[in-house]
């Protein structure tokens, strides 16, 4: 499928359908975590970049055959909210699925009212907010020009008001660069203003193009959530897994994986064995195989072998 992918799991959404919008790379932002590089060009023009009715054609036959999805999640190969007509295709999804609808965003656009509407029947938001200062987003986030960081946070703050459903904010923990107790309190006071259901920590664990991102300590961990989980509750960064049971087609199935963010080799071996019980000789074979298409390629990161797209193949 071109805009399906998954399902896939997490600790926050369960076995999620991934629905991708957005042509890579498509963002307003040029964070320096991001896994899918960097940002070549701004996109800040919302468009519809393709036929909404491709997409929803699509996820409807991705929801006939998965019967066990917890969530529908639109995500995009950059800023999902640069998609114009997302309120449309939310829409038009609860007429057919009672399976909830999440959104993953970088909340940057959320400043214009025809953004926010867009999301109100939406089950849950989950938008970004990585700093509590000017010069921490910048730094962090490195934003298009004319997106501030006030901006960013009073589109937050003003969606708070009208959106009925669950807003879970996404704050991307750096070590060395927002983990220190000063950026944590900032970040504090903005999420008080924010008023959000919950804090949802993430740690850059794939493989990002810039050297200066590092991990959190497990104390700084430990630290950035009893600071934040006094304005707000706050969910541990843990992994959910990888599962391809239901899968019809397994290379597919982890290509349109792959090509969306990295992948930890040993998360996806664990996702074969769970596929052939029993068969170790099998598992192996078949991350030959696929290696074997030229279609990925192994980047080591802090240690461990991740399966990347590749986008030159020899």
């Amino acid at each position: 499928m071109k805009y399906i992918f998954g399902p896939v799991s997490s600790k926050r959404l369960g076995q999620s359908l991934g629905v991708d919008l957005l042509p890579p790379k498509s963002c307003t932002w040029n964070c320096v975590y991001c896994q899918l590089g960097k940002t070549k060009k701004f996109i800040t023009e919302r468009q519809e970049f393709f036929p909404r009715e491709e997409i929803l054609e699509e996820i409807q036959e991705a929801i006939t055959a998965n019967s066990s999805l917890d969530w529908i999640t639109f995500v995009g190969s950059g800023e999902t909210m640069l998609y114009k007509g997302i309120g449309w295709l939310i829409g038009e999804v609860k007429k057919f699925t009672t399976t909830p609808v999440a959104v993953i965003t970088n909340g940057s656009l959320l400043y214009l009212p025809e953004v926010r509407k867009e999301l109100l029947s939406a089950d849950a938001v989950l938008p970004s907010l990585n700093a509590g200062s000017e010069a921490l987003h910048r730094q962090i986030d490195r934003p298009a020009a004319g997106l501030t960081f006030r901006q960013h946070v009073e589109g937050l703050v003003a969606f708070r008001r009208e959106y009925k459903g669950r807003l879970w904010i996404e704050v991307m923990l750096l070590g060395g660069i927002n983990d220190s107790d000063e950026a944590l309190h900032e970040l504090a006071a903005v999420l008080k203003e924010i008023d959000p259901d919950m804090v949802h920590l993430v740690l850059p664990t794939r493989p990002a193009p810039e050297q200066e991102v590092h991990l959190p300590s497990e104390e700084r961990i430990e630290q950035a959530i009893a600071i934040l989980s006094e304005v707000t509750t706050v969910v541990h960064p843990v992994k959910g897994t990888m599962d391809l049971r239901s899968a019809p087609d397994m290379l597919q199935a982890v290509t349109a994986i792959v090509s969306r963010h990295p992948v930890q080799q040993r998360e996806l071996e664990k996702a074969i064995v769970d596929c052939f019980p029993g068969e170790s000789d099998k598992v192996s074979s078949v991350m030959q195989d696929m290696l074997a298409t030229g279609m990925f390629k192994l980047v080591d990161h802090d240690g461990d072998p991740y399966w990347v797209f590749n986008t030159e193949p020899d």
